[in-house]
């Protein structure tokens, strides 16, 4: 077999590996599923219950900022198989947590540092297998991390429906752990790219170099707010709902559904676009569909009509950008040092998290909250407008023309 069909084998492999790690590791969206046994286990608020999920948003991505370094020391298996492990042990002390303080160690910081482990960085190496698909790579591997929170949404409510809530934890923690290895056997460290002077970026920075250059920043503030305004809108759809639109609590739910369809369909639409259009203005596109979508929040008397329309937009904004990300920033700063490069800018998913939240109970609420990340989209869809490439050098462009002259 020539070395080329082995490559293509092994890149496959890594793929189909990859997509099944995703699904696993996207299991922990299902979480509030659990907050009412837990909450009467604990003899505790479902509020503080809850908080357990955004220790576990933080510590995924904390944890995928990392990843980078684990990689390059112990290799995308290693790590892989590592973080699945350290998942099935974080549910199985979740399992017998007995006060918030266990919950908050075991199902937010140990099971969000495992699933950040394995999330980005098996993302970033599988999309630099295939730099001539980054878009539809990414949309394969982000959308099955998507669709693990719905798959597992049925096997664990039908876990809860026939075992305790100490079993289906165990149970549950088995489970991704097995598909977490299996992923990880079928996977392989990417080789280096090489640079081109055909390819989308202009060189390959490392983290420092790439800290230094206001475009990082520019794409950081944007990743932030489409974080920011996604991740608070999506945690508090129901409640938006029930105070602003005065619908039943039955038609608020299914706020859920709405959220999935269009979340899902923004990474798979736009992260095949990001390989038909320049990456950025798919951006510029999120940010405009997020636009009207909170313009409809912050300025319209909505009806059950329109303000499932506003929840479409702002969950296929946030969907597609998470998705064409990191293939973005690989079109900056290279594909070599992608994991580390995005993994930084990925904090902005963990303070995103907590910000909007943070915001509303300082300052009153929706309507405060709504402002602000309207203004922020504002801000960043200038940026989306005027950001350019960073060059290259000019001694280094004239040695890598000399280069491929010889």
């Amino acid at each position: 077999m020539s070395t080329q069909a082995v490559s293509h084998r092994v890149r496959w492999l890594t793929l189909i590996g990859t997509v099944i790690t995703q699904f696993a590791l996207g299991s922990v969206y299902t979480w509030s599923l659990f907050n009412g046994q837990l909450s009467h286990k604990l003899d505790a608020p479902v509020s503080q219950v809850a908080f357990s999920f955004g220790l576990l948003s933080l510590g995924l991505a904390v944890a995928s900022s990392l990843a980078g370094k684990l990689q390059e020391r112990f290799g995308v298996r290693n790590v892989t198989i590592g973080a699945g492990v350290l998942l099935a042990f974080g549910f199985f002390l979740t399992s017998h947590a007995n006060n918030l303080f266990m919950l908050y160690l075991s199902a937010g910081l140990l099971v969000g540092l495992a699933d950040g482990a394995g999330y980005l960085m098996t993302l970033s190496n599988c999309v630099k297998w295939f730099p001539e698909r980054k878009g539809v790579i990414s949309a394969c591997a982000i959308g099955a991390y998507g669709l693990g929170s719905l798959g597992f949404k049925f096997i664990c409510s039908y876990l809860l429906s026939v075992n305790s809530l100490e079993n289906t934890f165990l149970i549950w923690g088995c489970l991704a752990m097995a598909m977490i290895i299996c992923g990880g056997l079928l996977m392989k460290d990417a080789p280096k790219q090489q640079m081109s002077a055909s390819s989308h970026s202009a060189r390959d920075f490392s983290l420092a170099e790439a800290v230094r250059l206001p475009q990082y920043w520019m794409l950081a503030v944007m990743f932030l707010t489409a974080c920011m305004s996604g991740l608070y809108v999506i945690g508090v759809a129901k409640d938006i709902g029930e105070g602003l639109v005065h619908l039943s609590t039955q038609t608020a739910a299914s706020a859920v559904t709405v959220i999935a369809i269009a979340n899902l369909s923004g990474r798979l639409v736009l992260g095949v676009l990001s390989d038909k259009l320049a990456r950025i203005r798919v951006i510029t596109l999120a940010q405009v569909v997020s636009l009207v979508g909170m313009s409809i929040l912050l300025f319209t008397q909505m009806n059950e009509n329109t303000f499932f329309i506003s929840l479409a937009c702002v969950a296929f904004s946030f969907g597609g950008t998470i998705t064409v990300y990191p293939s973005l920033v690989s079109d900056f700063f290279g594909l070599n040092n992608l994991t580390k490069n995005y993994g930084l800018i990925y904090l902005g998913f963990g303070i995103g998290s907590v910000l909007g939240s943070l915001f509303a109970s300082l300052f009153g609420g929706f309507v405060a909250t709504f402002g602000l990340i309207m203004a922020l989209l504002a801000l960043s869809l200038i940026m989306s407008l005027t950001i350019r490439l960073p060059h290259r050098p000019a001694k280094e462009s004239e040695a890598l023309r000399s280069v491929q002259t010889l």
